[in-house]
């Protein structure tokens, strides 16, 4: 049996490909990302290093935990997964995007009494993406008012992936019960060759 340990430091039975890239919305795409048992250990892990703060500074302060705290192997791990395996089946949608890496991918958790909501926003990166975490909550749901779209439906392990600064902004309704956890990754920005 696979513990906690081996699957965050590992990598190991993260990956899950049972379904390919679908259009689920206005330049929102759903692809399977994790596996349920890795999503499972990726909050235990997040909750062990008991790093969940809101940074002040952050013009959209939420209580997130970076998988480099949580392991930079792990980190390494997970940019190097999804510029193989995930951002190819990004490009067939959107052909003009590059992969310069990623800038962060973080647990974010939303509890009542704590952390919430999340305000109507835009993300500062090339794609921005959400990979859901559990289920075990009510409200909370990531949504897209322009799109007229909600990750309800969207399974625990899958990404739900879109066009980062302009056309998607986004904010989480407010948890009703239980406690929320999604991972959010933002994809680089393209390089800019300043010759």
């Amino acid at each position: 049996m696979t513990t906690d340990l081996e699957r965050v430091l590992g990598y190991r039975d993260a990956i899950d490909t049972s379904t390919g890239i679908a259009k689920v919305g206005d330049e929102l795409l759903s692809l399977s990302c994790w596996t349920a048992d890795f999503c499972s250990a990726i909050i235990r892990a997040a909750e062990l290093t008991g790093a969940f703060t809101a940074n002040p500074h952050d013009p959209v302060p939420g209580h997130e935990v970076s998988l480099a705290v949580i392991s930079p192997r792990l980190f390494s791990a997970v940019e190097a997964d999804f510029g193989a395996r995930l951002w190819p089946q990004l490009q067939q949608h959107w052909p003009l995007i590059d992969y310069n890496g990623i800038q962060d991918v973080f647990v974010i958790k939303y509890e009542v009494g704590q952390q919430e909501e999340l305000r109507l926003h835009h993300d500062i990166a090339q794609v921005s993406a959400s990979i859901k975490l559990n289920t075990d909550y009510d409200g909370a749901e990531l949504e897209f008012p322009r799109q007229k779209f909600s990750n309800r439906e969207i399974p625990v392990g899958h990404m739900l992936a879109w066009p980062s600064l302009v056309t998607h902004p986004h904010s989480s309704a407010p948890i009703i019960r239980g406690v929320k956890y999604s991972a959010t990754v933002w994809f680089e920005l393209p390089l800019i060759n300043n010759q």
